[in-house]
């Protein structure tokens, strides 16, 4: 399935996911933050660059990893990302909904 994000045509599944990360990038994630009523920080930057990273390591996710991870507590991470932290904050970075999301 194709979506068309930031003037580009972009694989997602169903849920609007990327299902291929290299097609990911910092307009993508900007557009995708738009969709979600979210205007991207250096501190939203942050944690995605730190999602993405434990993608790329296979290492899954969660909230409460993320919240034990040092670069965000669970309480910013809802400030951050207000519905649905992960998923949405995953939608974002271009990476798979982690399966600890319903």
């Amino acid at each position: 399935m194709e979506k068309i994000i930031a003037g580009k045509s972009i694989a997602v599944n169903e849920e609007g996911y990327l299902t291929r990360f290299d097609q990911w990038d910092e307009n993508i994630g900007e557009t995708l933050a738009g969709e979600a009523n979210i205007q991207l920080s250096p501190r939203h930057w942050e944690v995605l660059t730190y999602l993405q990273n434990e993608f790329k390591k296979e290492v899954p996710l969660s909230i409460r990893k993320v919240g034990k991870s040092g670069v965000v507590d669970i309480k910013e991470f809802y400030q951050l990302f207000p519905v649905a932290p992960l998923k949405t904050a995953t939608k974002i970075a271009g990476i798979p909904k982690p399966a600890s999301c319903i």
